[in-house]
């Protein structure tokens, strides 16, 4: 009796623990399943390091690369184009685009047939009024002689004073009319001068040493002089020297000065930096839609050839540097912590603050805030704290920074991707990964 009651006992209070269990297990897998449940996406934080080096502000613009010196050559008598100049360098050939021509050089020939006509009858009026002044100084010379004899006769009273007062009237005519010949003469000898010169204009000769960079005419063509001279070659005078046009906005004018240095890439030559120095700022403005621009002139060399005229440069005016400087990514100082599940940052807390500072011209700043204050994120075990920093210079891809708890090294946090969710979900919902804010970094770990 005794025995089967010790032996109910034990059985009873087996079954209370088998159920004392059961309900254990049953509340852990409902409280692992609800955690699930409530949980937010895994985080990923990409990283970068606090480098130290040389910061290099900037001025960005586009321009256009120019000759130094453009001359224009014209024509200054119209008439055909007989004939286009020889190479100087290669003589079976005609001045074309790129040719490398002299001072002096033949461009063009004009047909002269008329010019030299012109000329012949200059040459022939020269001759007759030459004629005439000879005439014309004989005939004076033989008044002068009557004129004497008149006097003569008159102190001896052979004639009366009005044929003295003739002969004294006839010598002071020829002698006027010596003049007019004279004058005529040299009229003559002018039109003559400027028929030659009018025929030397019917050869285009090139008045500066340089290269052909546009050929306007053509065997045959004809060309017609009025008060703007035709446009036939344009030379640049020396292209190993040249000059780059930028617009500068005028939010940026004020940063340019006489002499600043300037680098500049150009699409032909992708791979290369050219340098120059600022020569030029031209104060006539220029808008376009409601945008001011100034140009900016930058002479830089081309001793070697390797730039071409009118080419599309890109430009930074060197502004300021920083050298031997801590410096982050722009994007360290806009990446702030998004907000989790229920509240709370994506990293399980955050400290130090509320908002991130921006680079000055990196990023947006909030209002009212100091534009030289900014905040970067670093991990700690499992949170985000946030470190308050001074911004210096940027030069758009980095930003001085210094402050407390910076140093060398330090591994910031400059983005961060959604994981795929590890809790439970429908078998029929499709599996998508998350996406991250801010940009690329050193992969740091999740949560």
């Amino acid at each position: 009796m005794s025995s089967r009651c010790v032996r109910s006992g034990v059985c009873a209070v087996m079954r209370r623990l088998g159920v004392l269990m059961l309900l254990g297990g049953l509340a852990a897998g409902a409280w692992w399943w609800f955690s699930q449940r409530t949980a937010g996406p895994a985080v990923e934080y990409r990283l970068a390091e606090v480098l130290r080096g040389d910061v290099l502000a900037v001025v960005a613009a586009t321009g256009t690369i120019e000759p130094e010196e453009l001359v224009d050559v014209g024509a200054q008598v119209a008439g055909r184009i007989q004939d286009l100049g020889r190479d100087p360098r290669e003589a079976t050939r005609s001045i074309d685009y790129g040719s490398q021509i002299e001072e002096g050089t033949v461009l063009a020939r004009i047909d002269d047939a008329l010019y030299a006509a012109q000329v012949e009858q200059a040459k022939a009026t020269v001759s007759r009024a030459r004629a005439d002044v000879e005439q014309q100084t004989i005939r004076m010379q033989q008044l002068e002689r009557e004129w004497n004899r008149a006097q003569e006769f008159r102190k001896r009273n052979s004639i009366s004073d009005a044929d003295l007062d003739l002969a004294r009237a006839n010598w002071q005519a020829a002698q006027a009319a010596v003049s007019v010949s004279q004058a005529s003469h040299e009229q003559a000898k002018a039109s003559l001068h400027q028929a030659e010169i009018n025929l030397g204009y019917c050869t285009i000769r090139s008045p500066v040493k340089g290269v052909i960079i546009d050929r306007r005419v053509n065997i045959g063509q004809t060309v017609v002089a009025s008060l703007n001279a035709p446009s036939l070659f344009l030379i640049a005078k020396d292209l190993g020297r040249l000059q780059v046009w930028a617009s500068v906005n005028e939010a940026d004018i004020g940063q340019i000065y006489l002499g600043q240095s300037v680098k500049f890439t150009v699409d032909a030559r992708p791979n290369e930096v050219f340098r120059g120095t600022v020569a030029q700022i031209r104060l006539n403005a220029t808008m376009t839609q409601n945008v001011v621009t100034y140009t900016v002139v930058v002479s830089t060399d081309n001793a070697d050839g390797r730039l071409l005229p009118y080419l599309t440069a890109s430009l930074q005016f060197e502004r300021e540097t920083r050298r031997d400087v801590l410096t982050v990514p722009n994007v360290a100082l806009r990446w702030q912590p998004r907000s989790g599940p229920g509240g709370g940052s994506a990293g399980g807390a955050a400290t130090g603050g509320s908002g991130g500072g921006n680079a000055r011209g990196a990023g947006q700043g909030g209002g009212g805030r100091d534009p030289s204050l900014g905040k970067v994120w670093v991990r700690e075990g499992e949170l985000l704290r946030a470190i308050e920093v001074k911004v210096g210079l940027t030069d758009g891809v980095v930003t001085e920074i210094e402050g407390d708890g910076i140093a060398e090294g330090v591994s910031v946090v400059v983005a961060d991707v959604l994981l795929e969710s590890t809790g439970p979900s429908s078998p029929f919902a499709p599996k998508t990964q998350g996406t991250g804010s801010g940009a690329g970094g050193t992969k740091g770990g999740s949560r």
